[in-house]
């Protein structure tokens, strides 16, 4: 049976698997009201013995109102941001059950070592922003990373509104005032993967619609869709360059949105990234960010970690996608930008392990540089042949699933003319910072 994630241990429940949920939800911006209703297709956990009780990640500000299991009134109590559930019958191991919960309140991001992650009102609309742990903060889910599971999501707002999701748009129904948005992701997608933009906002199209290839829609402020279109300009040839290095694209389709406020970070989301007005600035900084949140496609969303511990093969890879664009686009080749990032890591304090960097460091955005060293390293040892095979096959062999740094080191070897066990083991579990690869 799956374990809890060391950084989170009362996140999420490993005792069961969801593999649908089905929400459907109700958004009035104006007072910040938020109701829905949450249905979880389940499965228990095969040889943890009968499931007697099981809980699920929500927000304590919630109110419930109907929680069943299989059609059947539980037990069960919210508080401390858990709702536990105890079924009227235990459940058998690899028993399929129902889950079905009814709660409505006023969003608001949950607390964190990070500040406020999840849910986020803005002055016009919201956006969900829930990496790691901010998934609870508008929908009742088991929130670990390695629980990934299909989503249907129906969200009515008031008509002037637009509703984003990371997926397929099924159907779009005005009645009256409102609008209904549904939206499907069939592609096995953790909870805080499950990204929301919500606000009066016009969508482009980034690719050439008559060509072959991935859909790629933009959404943006009216007043800022001229900038959004130059900022965004290169995306799609990105996308060529990606599907190229690291295989076919994994979803059926990319999001870009942009919110009339200036973010900290973009937003990632699976088939989804959410940017601010501040990420439209022309230059270098904007475009390895488009870059990068693309990346995450493959690295992070399709290929997800199995716990936190994993984080840097998320974004040691989506920032080397930074510097493989550079090189490609005629910018600094690959090398440059890595030796630029190992002098900034021979600054600062050397106490990071990459592979396993502890809740308090898995932000810095020294495991971010390390983690794009650490690949260039391997691609300087592998030879770029070997080193573009090895991506491909990685992408390949684990799509749609959960890796680790373990599966990782396993498969690179068998991609190796020489000894790496030497080369990973520095870079990668040990704190002192390695020679520059040459």
């Amino acid at each position: 049976m799956p374990e809890t994630d060391p950084y989170f241990p009362t996140s999420g429940d490993p005792r069961y698997h969801v593999h649908r949920y089905e929400l459907d939800l109700d958004y009035r911006p104006e007072p910040n009201r938020l109701s829905g209703t949450a249905r979880l297709n389940a499965i228990a956990a095969e040889g943890g013995g009968q499931l007697a009780e099981f809980t699920l990640d929500l927000a304590a500000g919630f109110r419930l109102g109907r929680v069943l299991v299989n059609g059947k009134a539980p037990h069960y109590a919210h508080r401390a941001g858990k709702l536990r559930v105890r079924p009227a019958k235990p459940l058998a191991p690899g028993t399929a059950f129902t889950v079905e919960v009814h709660w409505t309140g006023n969003p608001k991001p949950v607390r964190s070592p990070w500040g406020g992650i999840g849910w986020e009102e803005l002055d016009d609309g919201a956006l969900v922003a829930s990496q790691p742990i901010g998934a609870p903060s508008w929908y009742p889910c088991n929130d670990r990373p390695g629980d990934k599971a299909s989503y249907q999501i129906s969200l009515t707002t008031p008509s002037p509104y637009a509703v984003v999701l990371g997926g397929r748009l099924l159907t779009r129904t005005v009645k009256s005032s409102s609008t209904t948005w549904v939206y499907d992701q069939p592609a096995p997608t953790s909870s805080y993967l499950v990204g929301v933009a919500i606000g009066p906002l016009h969508q482009i199209r980034l690719d050439d619609p008559d060509a072959e290839g991935v859909p790629q829609y933009g959404w943006a402020p009216h007043a800022r869709v001229p900038a959004f279109a130059a900022a965004f300009s290169r995306q799609p040839e990105m996308m060529g360059l990606f599907q190229e290095l690291f295989g076919p694209y994994p979803f059926d389709r990319y999001t870009a949105v942009v919110v009339d406020e200036e973010l900290d970070v973009p937003v990632e989301a699976q088939a989804m990234a959410t940017f601010g007005t501040n990420h439209l600035e022309p230059g270098w900084q904007s475009e390895r960010m488009v870059a990068h949140e693309l990346a995450h496609q493959w690295f992070g969303n399709s290929l997800s970690v199995a716990d936190w511990r994993h984080i840097w093969l998320n974004e040691g890879f989506a920032k080397y996608a930074e510097w493989l664009w550079s090189e490609a686009s005629g910018a600094a080749p690959a090398a440059e930008r890595a030796a630029k990032a190992y002098q900034l890591l021979a600054s600062l304090p050397q106490d990071l392990r990459l592979a396993d960097p502890g809740r308090r460091l898995m932000f810095d955005d020294r495991l971010y540089q390390r983690g794009g060293v650490t690949v260039h390293a391997l691609r300087v040892v592998l030879g770029d042949e070997a080193f573009v095979r090895m991506l491909r096959d990685w992408t390949r062999l684990h799509r749609h699933s959960l890796v680790t740094t373990e599966a990782f080191l396993a498969h690179v070897r068998r991609y190796a003319a020489v000894p790496v066990d030497d080369l990973l083991q520095e870079w990668l579990f040990e704190t002192a910072l390695p020679a520059f690869p040459q």
